[in-house]
């Protein structure tokens, strides 16, 4: 199976971090965020596309084509148009069904392998302030209905964490304009729904990066990830010095 991760944008809330770096490639305890989730991808997964653009050489030096036994395919967003665009980029070299997470946020392994249990699933997490996000509501039996982006009045406290299992059917569909040139990944993900069923599966954490202020959030968190912390400062534990007997 394969994972489509969304890598091309600038992040411009970021402000002077992703001045000279692209964003998914600043780090958490000394390793790029894109590490984490690769380590976080489950073992169905076997091949990683990644959609680049803003720094896409600093990805592509750091993980060549081949990254811990898992091949790797690159596309290039050179117009940024939205996550709807960018994902029919990469249409021609998909397989049936697959994956696709954002490239900024961090996500538990668990959370994944629950959504590869469907044809059709997205991923969405309990959250304190609804309309910070895109809010996701479901009928009775946890299927899709509705994205709501940043509602005033939220019906569900649901965010759409950007991660969605998705078939190639989903190209049959028109991409929904979302204005200023964008074309939108999750609302045309609901106009999919209205035919075939999407299962909104709960994640147990989720660790959106958007600001500065998330990196410090994501340096907190990470360990409840289950994923490695490589750069751990490692206590060197010396030896004590032996004093010459006269």
């Amino acid at each position: 199976m394969q994972v489509v991760i969304l890598a091309a944008g600038r992040g411009k809330r970021m402000n002077h971090l992703t001045k000279n770096n692209a964003k998914p490639m600043l780090k958490i305890k000394g390793r790029p965020v894109l590490e984490y989730k690769i380590d976080a991808l489950p073992s169905e997964i076997k091949e990683i596309i990644f959609i680049v653009g803003y720094y896409r050489e600093q990805i592509m030096n750091h993980f060549k084509n081949n990254y811990k036994g898992r091949k790797i395919k690159y596309v290039i967003q050179s117009k940024l148009n939205g996550t709807g665009g960018a994902l029919h980029l990469a249409k021609s070299v998909l397989e049936d069904k697959f994956l696709v997470l954002m490239g900024d946020d961090l996500y538990h392994k668990q959370d994944i392998k629950k959504m590869l249990k469907h044809k059709l699933a997205i991923l969405a997490c309990p959250v304190d302030d609804p309309s910070r996000f895109g809010i996701v509501k479901t009928d009775r039996r946890g299927n899709v209905i509705e994205i709501i982006e940043k509602p005033k009045r939220p019906q569900s406290n649901l965010a759409n964490t950007g991660a969605y299992v998705l078939s190639k059917d989903f190209f049959k569909y028109d991409l929904v304009n979302i204005g200023n040139g964008e074309f939108g990944l999750p609302q045309t993900l609901v106009m999919m729904a209205k035919d075939c069923p999407v299962k909104c599966e709960k994640a147990k954490i989720w660790c959106p990066i958007g600001k500065p202020e998330d990196l410090e959030k994501a340096e907190k968190v990470i360990g409840k990830f289950g994923v490695k912390v490589d750069s751990e400062k490692k206590k060197i534990m010396k030896k004590p010095i032996a004093k010459n007997k006269k």
